[in-house]
C-alpha cells in the first residue's frame, strides 16, 4: 500500500505502519536511522519475531517437533522469512520446519489432504494478505487437523487460532500520531528516524486449545497478555 503512495508523491509526508517486511529492504528508506526521503514511521518487524513465535509455541507445546508453515510462494518476504529467517530459530528449538507454498485459498485445504505420514506437530501462520482474509478458514481446518497453530495477529485468535505474538499495534498507532505531530510542526521525513516495537503482545485462546484437547503450561499462560476464554 506504501509504494503506489511513494510513486505518486516525492515531497508530501508519508508516515507509515508497516507489517511484514523490513522498510529498507522493501526500498522504502534508506536506513531506519535516517530515511533519507519523504517516508518515516513505525516497523511493526513482524517477520523477525519469527524465532519468539516459534519458541512461545514449543513452550506451550513441549512434544513439538515438527512445525508446517505456510508461506505466499509469489511474496518475496514470505519466502525469506521461511527459507531465511525461521531455519536458524528453529534449530536452535530442535524443530524442523516444513515449509507449505500456497498461491490462494484452496492451498490450505491441500494442505490437510497432504499431510499424511509426516504429519507436524503444529502450524505457524505468517504475515501476508492471503493469511489475513483466510484466518478463519486456517484456524478451523487448525482445530479440525488437532494442530496447535501460531499466528501473526490478535485478530486471527480471535476468529479461533490458538495462539499469536505480535507488537503491540494501539502502542504503534499512538506513536504514529507522534510522528504526525512533529511533520505538522516543520520536521522532516528524511530527519524522524523509524521506529521499532517496543510493546509486544501474546494473546492464547483457551477454547482453541480445549477443542484440540491441549493444556497450556501455567508458566506459559501466565505470560499473555489476553485470554481468551
Amino acid at each position: 500500500m506504501i509504494r503506489p503512495v511513494m510513486n505518486a508523491t516525492k515531497t508530501i509526508p508519508i508516515v507509515m505502519l508497516t507489517g511484514g517486511d523490513d522498510p529498507v529492504e522493501a526500498g522504502l528508506v534508506e536506513s531506519l536511522a535516517r530515511p533519507g526521503g519523504n517516508v518515516t514511521g513505525i516497523t511493526n518487524l513482524s517477520r523477525e519475531l519469527g524465532g519468539k513465535r516459534l519458541e512461545l509455541l514449543k513452550e506451550a507445546v513441549p512434544k513439538l517437533a515438527r512445525v508446517a508453515v505456510f508461506y505466499e510462494q509469489d511474496v518475496p518476504g514470505s519466502v525469506r522469512e521461511v527459507k531465511e529467517l525461521l531455519p536458524p530459530a528453529a534449530r536452535a528449538l530442535k524443530l524442523t520446519v516444513q515449509p507449505w507454498g500456497v498461491k490462494d485459498a484452496d492451498d490450505f485445504d491441500r494442505f490437510l489432504a497432504a499431510m499424511g505420514k509426516q504429519r507436524p506437530d503444529g502450524l505457524y501462520v505468517p504475515f501476508g494478505a492471503l493469511m489475513r482474509d483466510n484466518r478463519r478458514r486456517i484456524a478451523d481446518l487448525a482445530s479440525k487437523s488437532r494442530l496447535p497453530s501460531m499466528f501473526v495477529t490478535r485478530e486471527a485468535v480471535e476468529a479461533g487460532g490458538l495462539m499469536s505474538y505480535s507488537a503491540d499495534l494501539a502502542d504503534n498507532y499512538r506513536r504514529v500520531a507522534h510522528y504526525l505531530e512533529k511533520i505538522l510542526k516543520g520536521a522532516k521525513p528524511a530527519d524522524l528516524p523509524v521506529e521499532q516495537p517496543t510493546k509486544f503482545e501474546f494473546v492464547i485462546n483457551l477454547k482453541a486449545a480445549q477443542q484440540i484437547d491441549l493444556t497450556i503450561p501455567p508458566n506459559v499462560l501466565a505470560r499473555a497478555d489476553k485470554v481468551i476464554r
